[in-house]
């Protein structure tokens, strides 16, 4: 029997909130969004909903992950320790946990614009669905981009009342990206998940895995570049895109033996991508033009 203070603990590690990199992932896509939607001006109320709101969803997504997964995380060696595989939260826990956070989520965007209650039921269906896709899509890290990007079109819809073409073209900036990070994640458990059978880009790609990062690297820099013009951004914007850049030709160099120490170091170090290009357009907007 667990003392209040373990399963709290228990609690805490299902919704990773020990390890934040997947809601920061998740945040800088979102503030791209603000930024440009607002003209580098978002209301403060707005960056702390949807900064709550990330932190709040993605634990959400990531209890009913582990839910789906639970009879597959005990064999694979990363993931056998988390506490659905452990028996240390049953399954209805978990089911109750994830509810209370989507409903908590729900209630943090009552203050905003109807469309964006719309929008969140499409992101509460990703979020929920997302585990399921990989068991028969080929490129799962796809659809999580789609999952992990749909705060883009949200936070249009709470600045503008309204999603314009260009909040759609970054959410496809967002899926390049979320293939390149998430296979090099897929990369540390290929061997496991080829026993299990569960589908992965790594798996897919095969032995054009780090070429196909790559390219959704480059991807991911040219349509950010492409939705960078159409919003009148300069100097500071590109610069941040060439910091990018360059930690992303640096990650070739860590992927190129398929180490899997590497290969996580790699994926964790993506937030640090997303952060600079947030850190570009943010001075964008605030500082003079060269």
């Amino acid at each position: 029997m667990l003392t209040l203070l373990q399963r709290l603990s228990a609690y805490e590690r299902l919704m990773r909130l020990d390890k934040p990199i997947g809601t920061l992932l998740l945040l800088w896509p979102t503030m791209w969004a603000l930024w440009i939607a607002s003209g580098g001006r978002p209301q403060p109320l707005l960056v702390w909903i949807f900064a709550l709101g990330t932190l709040l969803m993605r634990s959400a997504g990531v209890v009913i992950n582990d839910y789906v997964d639970r009879n597959f995380d005990a064999h694979v060696e990363r993931t056998k320790m988390r506490p659905l595989a452990t028996g240390e939260v049953s399954g209805r826990e978990a089911l109750v946990l994830a509810g209370v956070l989507a409903l908590l989520s729900f209630l943090l965007i009552l203050p905003l614009h109807k469309l964006v209650w719309q929008l969140s039921l499409a992101a509460l269906f990703l979020a929920a669905s997302y585990p399921f896709t990989k068991r028969f899509l080929s490129i799962p890290q796809a659809y999580l981009g789609v999952a992990f990007g749909f705060g883009i079109p949200m936070a249009f819809a709470a600045q503008l009342h309204t999603v314009p073409p260009l909040a759609w073209v970054l959410l496809v900036a967002n899926i390049c990206w979320a293939i390149a990070y998430d296979t090099c994640y897929a990369m540390v458990d290929r061997d496991d998940d080829l026993k299990i059978g569960i589908k992965t880009s790594a798996i897919t790609f095969g032995r054009y895995d780090v070429a196909m990062v790559m390219l959704s690297y480059a991807a991911t820099l040219a349509i950010l570049a492409w939705v960078g013009a159409q919003a009148g951004r300069g100097i500071y914007f590109h610069a941040g895109l060439a910091g990018a850049a360059s930690m992303m030709a640096w990650h070739f160099t860590l992927i190129r033996q398929r180490e899997r120490d590497k290969c996580f170091r790699v994926f964790l170090n993506n937030n640090w991508v997303g952060a600079v290009i947030f850190a570009g357009l943010a001075a964008d907007y605030a500082l003079p033009p060269l």
